[in-house]
């Protein structure tokens, strides 16, 4: 049976691909709501809570995976290191799909700016005067809270009541939410940064899919600062970052 760990958008895309040929899959997402979304694809087992390592082993295991592709979001690195030891552990073979970075075209941007981690990022935003929007997701509240910043920072997070609790309960009012699904178009990035008379945006290095050239494209345009978090350098052995590519490698595999 072939795993697929999923939490991108390109990672039901790898699904898709698969049912034409095959519905020995197992698929875990880490939400109910991930698991909603998957609802018209074929696949013989489905899990929708986070799995720590000893309950990954235990479930690749008992399904008799034989490779496990990993095709979480690019800072999902917990999962990756825990899908990673899983399958060293069982002699099972990962295989990751890794979203492309997109801000390369960005680097020489004025209004463009690279940290390595929140530490950097907080010394950058205290030179910020004005509204920042947060685009890092409810994951990263607490560490952008912790920086107990002076400025007014608006979050934008995905429109689920449990998101929305969990802001409600860190103490952000609402009026310093913004609920939407993403990927948001340049021209919805534009009116936040106007409607908020934003001053700096930060952002992950999410891809073409996340969003990112178009978060970036809007803070050149309206020329606000966009700060981005970029993702941890991590070694693969087996990487795809072509899905049609990998479906291919997979299908030949499992034949």
């Amino acid at each position: 049976m072939i795993g697929l760990i999923l939490g991108t958008s390109e990672g039901r895309k790898i699904l898709s691909l698969l049912n034409n040929y095959t519905e020995d899959i197992f698929v875990s997402t880490a939400t109910d709501y991930g698991g909603e979304i998957l609802k018209d694809y074929k696949y013989s087992y489905l899990n929708t809570k986070p799995l720590p390592l000893e309950e990954l082993i235990y479930t690749l295991r008992e399904k008799e995976i034989r490779q496990l592709v990993d095709a979480t979001h690019p800072y999902a690195l917990e999962v990756t290191k825990n899908a990673i030891k899983a399958c060293e552990a069982l002699d099972i073979e990962y295989i990751r799909y890794d979203r492309p970075s997109s801000i390369q075209k960005f680097m020489n941007e004025k209004y463009i700016v690279r940290v390595n981690d929140y530490d950097e990022l907080y010394d950058k935003l205290k030179t910020i005067e004005g509204t920042i929007l947060n685009t890092t997701g409810s994951r990263n509240l607490d560490k952008i809270l912790s920086m107990n910043l002076e400025n007014r920072i608006v979050h934008r997070v995905l429109p689920s009541m449990k998101v929305m609790q969990e802001c409600f309960d860190k103490g952000i009012k609402l009026e310093n939410l913004i609920a939407i699904k993403g990927p948001i178009s340049y021209e919805l990035n534009c009116a936040f940064i106007k409607e908020y008379t934003a001053k700096a945006m930060i952002l992950k290095d999410s891809g073409i899919e996340g969003g990112t050239e178009e978060k970036l494209k809007a803070c050149i345009d309206n020329s606000v600062y966009g700060f981005v978090i970029e993702r941890k350098p991590v070694e693969y052995k087996n990487v795809f970052t072509d899905i049609e590519e990998l479906v291919r490698y997979l299908v030949l595999k499992h034949k």
